[in-house]
């Protein structure tokens, strides 16, 4: 697992699991540079903060205490097997786990299911594919797409019939989304048609955005006028961190 950079942990969160008491584990390194990305120290300097021997010790001190613990980034599934072998050793605790992604490694996805390895996957979905490119910050291939495509639709299949819950979010970010644009509003709802869940998230500026000039925040009573525009595709669609 010497690929894998534990860059930060958050000991207890009430928040990043829904309905479990967790750590979060923060693994450094991303094939995205989203401007509006909160944990740029992760994309950008990835310093370990420990080991992945000194993590097991942690949670195992842990067992009866947590019930979960979700793995973040960057972006997680950027070691596949170094990852696997991760989440096989915090099965073996006990734990729950829940997977943050981009949706860039679907054929890893798939076989985090088939074998258990993950209870709740949270995938980021940054733009319409058509302003995807701005929004991640790298150049946007046809192949990556196909990608984001096949995780979106694997985590609505897989859910519905039970065998994972998931949910898709959205950081809308002014300078970067365009929440009055019919046309990005009907890519965005043909994309998530069938989701069970949706979040849309506040963008909040700090010194670890990795490029913040232009960027900031929609109103609250934007935002939800945004949800509106989904609650016909997707069964719970939401507003989240709205200050």
């Amino acid at each position: 697992m010497n690929n894998l950079k534990i860059c930060g942990l958050q000991k207890t969160t009430l928040l990043d699991y829904p309905g479990h008491v967790a750590a979060t584990v923060f693994l450094g390194g991303c094939n995205f540079h989203c401007p509006f990305c909160h944990n740029g120290e992760l994309v950008q300097k990835a310093e370990p903060l420990m080991t992945v021997e000194e993590l097991l010790q942690f949670l195992k001190s842990r067992t009866g205490i947590l019930e979960g613990v979700c793995i973040t980034g960057g972006e997680p599934t950027l070691f596949p097997q170094e990852l696997e072998d991760l989440m096989r050793e915090i099965k073996a605790l006990g734990y729950k786990i829940k997977l943050d992604t981009n949706g860039t490694n679907p054929q890893f996805l798939s076989h985090c299911i088939s074998e258990k390895l993950v209870d709740y996957i949270a995938m980021d979905v940054k733009a319409s594919f058509s302003t995807y490119e701005k929004a991640c910050g790298i150049s946007f291939s046809a192949e990556t797409q196909g990608h984001i495509q096949k995780s979106m639709e694997l985590l609505k299949w897989m859910t519905a019939i039970g065998h994972i819950d998931s949910e898709f979010r959205t950081t809308l970010v002014k300078g970067i989304h365009d929440i009055g644009n019919e046309s990005m509003i009907k890519e965005m709802t043909q994309m998530l048609s069938g989701a069970q869940k949706f979040y849309l998230q506040q963008y909040v500026h700090s010194d670890n955005v990795l490029a913040p000039t232009g960027l900031s925040a929609f109103s609250k009573e934007e935002m939800d006028a945004f949800a509106e525009k989904f609650k016909e595709y997707v069964s719970e669609v939401s507003v989240r961190g709205v200050a």
